[in-house]
């Protein structure tokens, strides 16, 4: 347990000194959402106030590259040999994963605090259970971008992983809605409704509107978690027996 806790902080003081992170993750889903949103106070998508929409995909996008950051760390690791010395020590692989995760659940929670408070200042008004229900259904979509960060962080290398990182974060959100929808019915929403970062930012509708995710909405982040945790696994594994 010891170890497991020491590991951890290590993660978190680490992570809290990457500037990378406060820029992509914090600072710029914060400037963003003022700038956007307060311009567009009175607008309404979708018959929700624009503010709360732009809210719910700002928290998207940054909590996003909050949890994908986590595979830039694996790959920097790589690089240097620091996943071989580890698995020397008592450290486990599951305690490895899971301080990498809940490192990246941590900061990705920052950024939720921010743009929550960011949001009651542009006149955001939800009920207390409301609150909770949209931020409850993130950090479940969460979940599959955890998986990915890891999977990334073995297959990429340190020089590859940060480019990678911030398209594909940049392409989740973008056609998942985050800065604003891209597709209003047809086949291709179809499409959008099939990747987990259109469910995070309906987190944020359903919160406004009281109702809950659909079925469909559960099967995709489902479906994403399982797919990408066993490759995840698997690369794990690949890359443990070159060493």
């Amino acid at each position: 347990m010891s170890t497991s806790v020491t590991y951890l902080r290590y993660e978190l003081l680490r992570t809290v000194r990457n500037t990378r992170f406060f820029i992509f993750s914090l600072v710029f889903p914060l400037i963003l959402f003022y700038v956007v949103a307060g311009a567009n106070k009175t607008l309404t998508l979708g018959n929700i106030p624009f503010p709360t929409y732009y809210m719910a995909g700002m928290i998207s996008w940054g909590t996003m590259a909050a949890v994908l950051a986590g595979g830039a760390r694996i790959a920097a690791e790589r690089s240097v040999g620091w996943n071989r010395q580890l698995r020397l020590t008592p450290l486990t692989p599951r305690t490895y994963f899971r301080a990498k995760v809940i490192t990246g659940y941590a900061l990705a929670a920052v950024s939720i605090a921010l743009l929550c408070v960011a949001g009651l200042t542009l006149g955001v008004h939800l009920a207390p259970g409301r609150w909770a229900t949209m931020i409850l259904l993130i950090l479940i979509g969460l979940i599959p971008f955890a998986a990915l960060g890891v999977l990334l962080g073995h297959l990429l290398t340190v020089e590859s992983v940060g480019p990678a990182l911030g398209g594909i974060t940049a392409l989740f959100a973008l056609l998942g809605g985050a800065w604003g929808p891209i597709l209003q019915s047809g086949a291709l929403l179809n499409i959008v409704e099939l990747l987990p970062s259109y469910w995070l930012v309906q987190a944020g509708h359903v919160a406004y509107t009281g109702e809950s995710w659909p079925p469909k909405a559960w099967i995709v982040i489902a479906a994403w978690t399982i797919v990408l945790t066993a490759l995840a696994a698997r690369a794990y594994r690949r890359d443990t027996q070159r060493v």
